[in-house]
């Protein structure tokens, strides 16, 4: 009876032991694990230099550029820098519309007669002709030649060089541009960059001797030289002692002249 009472304790004591062993099991491998996302924060880069010079607009950058330009022009043909300036910032938009970047055309104007390069632009119609120059100072002498050598600019060969109010308005009205507010713009250009300082510069050598010269080229009359320079005929005559209104391609006529006092 023991041996039985035995035998049932030892049997109980190993199937107590045997419920306590853990299962263990082996771990998917195949699972991927997931990466968190992380949230890059934007960095602020400070210049290696810093400088003090001052920052200036396109259109005060654009009146650096071409001042001289502008007054070496007044001072051939007599229009007011101010007026050029303005025109070239008005129609160029200070030197960075398509026209003046492609074709250094900073005025608009339009092939007519021509013979030159040209470039082809959206403007009252569709692909326009347009005027192309090798370089911006080519545009500025043709602006000058294209407004004195035209009949229906005369009248503003007849203002006063510092009136640069009269000469805004009359280039409407002989047709340069079809804004009705056209001049109020110029007019609004040269007061708020001072632009009308550029018509009063070639005074400062008003002691010097000056010679202005010019040579006859194919086309050229006395008379449109005399519009093209703002002087009468009479005058170029008894400058260079011509007899008739004879002149050759070629020839050099004196324009001006003017000795210190």
């Amino acid at each position: 009876m023991m041996k039985k009472l035995l035998i049932v304790l030892l049997a109980l004591t190993v199937l107590g032991c045997g419920s306590k062993r853990k299962i263990v099991t082996k771990k998917d491998r195949s699972e991927k694990t997931e990466i968190p996302e992380i949230r890059e924060e934007s960095v602020k880069v400070e210049p290696d230099i810093v400088t003090d010079r001052p920052i200036i607009s396109s259109t005060e950058a654009y009146i650096q550029t071409f001042a001289d330009i502008a007054v070496q022009e007044m001072e051939l043909y007599g229009i007011p820098a101010s007026i050029t300036l303005a025109q070239g910032i008005l129609e160029s938009g200070s030197g960075k519309g398509r026209l003046a970047l492609k074709a250094n055309n900073h005025f608009g104007i339009k092939c007519h007669d021509w013979t030159g390069p040209r470039i082809y632009h959206d403007d009252d119609r569709s692909q326009e002709c347009f005027r192309k120059y090798k370089d911006a100072s080519q545009s500025f002498r043709d602006h000058s030649e294209f407004l004195s050598k035209r009949k229906r600019y005369s009248k503003l060969f007849e203002l006063k060089k510092d009136d640069y109010k009269g000469w805004a308005r009359e280039l409407r009205r002989a047709g340069y541009a079809t804004d009705r507010r056209y001049p109020e713009k110029l007019i609004g250009l040269i007061e708020r960059y001072s632009l009308d300082q550029y018509d009063i510069r070639s005074s400062d050598h008003s002691s010097e001797y000056i010679v202005k010269e010019h040579i006859v080229k194919e086309g050229d009359t006395l008379y449109s030289i005399s519009r093209f320079y703002g002087l009468s005929v009479e005058t170029i005559k008894q400058l260079n002692n011509i007899e008739g209104n004879t002149i050759k391609i070629g020839q050099t006529l004196i324009l001006s002249e003017k000795e210190k006092p």
